[in-house]
């Protein structure tokens, strides 16, 4: 495992709302779950473009169409455009769900408590695997081939590649000291993390040698 302090290269916000939980990207804009509402901002300026009234405890994740959002103990599928919550699928840690991200035609959502990132059916929810983590894992995002997770677990925070086959942490990037991860979200070389109850998003410089 290769072990260094995260390097943060920009802050966002912070941002009106109960809190920032799930973090996801559209190509264009950031989207971020703030409690009663998914708000886009863009990640040149910081400015707000967009808000849906959508119940948004967690979790957040775009498929390239439809965002896909947490709210309590249910995944709900949605318009971006019109903020319609188009289905809804029960969330596997029946409400102890924190990140989720889309990748390989699958939802990925981290059970907190539980430490474990399971593979889920996005239609019909149903679990195909789960990867053992060590610590409470929060947000949750593959990049290039990548798996990646945040944990947020007394007090302290980090950031963790692993492999997606055996859960074996194969980078560590160490938040500050009372900078916690709550959702995540990787764009190239940026990991978005989103910051819990300061409201704010903190966008993380992803280490080149994680991609050899």
């Amino acid at each position: 495992m290769v072990r260094a302090a995260a390097e943060i290269i920009r802050e966002y916000g912070p941002f009106e709302g109960e809190q920032v939980a799930g973090v996801t990207h559209d190509g264009r804009q950031v989207w971020i779950a703030t409690g009663s509402s998914i708000k886009a901002f863009d990640p040149a300026n910081g400015d707000v473009k967009r808000s849906l009234d959508v119940p948004a405890h967690a979790g957040t994740a775009f498929d390239g169409k439809h965002l896909y959002q947490i709210a309590e103990a249910r995944i709900q599928k949605v318009d971006p455009d019109s903020g319609e919550i188009i289905s809804t699928i029960p969330a596997p840690a029946g409400g102890g769900d924190s990140g989720l991200a889309w990748a390989e035609g699958s939802l990925w959502v981290g059970a907190y408590r539980d430490r474990k990132i399971h593979q889920i059916d996005p239609a019909t929810g149903q679990i195909l695997r789960s990867i053992p983590c060590t610590r409470f894992v929060t947000g949750v995002t593959w990049v290039d081939g990548e798996l990646w997770h945040g944990t947020w677990e007394d007090d302290v925070s980090d950031i963790r590649r692993i492999d997606p086959a055996t859960g074996e942490v194969l980078d560590q990037l160490d938040m500050p000291q009372g900078t916690g991860v709550s959702g995540m979200e990787a764009n190239g070389d940026t990991l978005y993390c989103g910051g819990g109850p300061s409201g704010k998003v903190r966008a993380v410089r992803r280490p080149k040698r994680a991609r050899g």
